[in-house]
């Protein structure tokens, strides 16, 4: 959720450099400051995630890369960029979780526990 200030700062400051496929904005100082460079940033589309920037756009935002990505091109192995699904219901849970029911598999016998001598 975007706040009055940074919505405000956006309009009086910011210059639109693009959006990705999860329709985050991204924006840079019209101006540059002293040190040479042009401050980014992000206004996110929905609730604030910082996962939900894809790597390309990451690396712009942290001036690993210099132009703002157009156009990325995937290769065929790559997956899609996905957030953190962490704390939701879409979040991994591997069998035995207790949100899964809570069984786990049972002990095959091949464990031997530590005795000290």
């Amino acid at each position: 959720m975007t706040t009055a200030i940074t919505r405000m700062i956006t309009w009086l400051r910011g210059e639109a450099v693009g959006t990705d496929e999860f329709g985050n904005q991204y924006y840079q100082d019209r101006k540059t400051a002293a040190d040479g460079h042009r401050r980014r940033w992000v206004v996110y589309q929905g609730e604030d995630e910082a996962s939900k920037v894809p790597p390309e756009w990451n690396a712009w935002l942290h001036r690993t890369a210099e132009n703002p990505p157009q156009g990325v091109s995937r290769r065929d192995w790559q997956k899609p960029h996905r957030p953190n699904m962490t704390g939701t219901a879409q979040a991994y849970r591997p069998s035995g979780h207790t949100l899964r029911g809570g069984r786990r598999a049972s002990a095959t016998g091949d464990y031997e526990a530590w005795t000290p001598e």
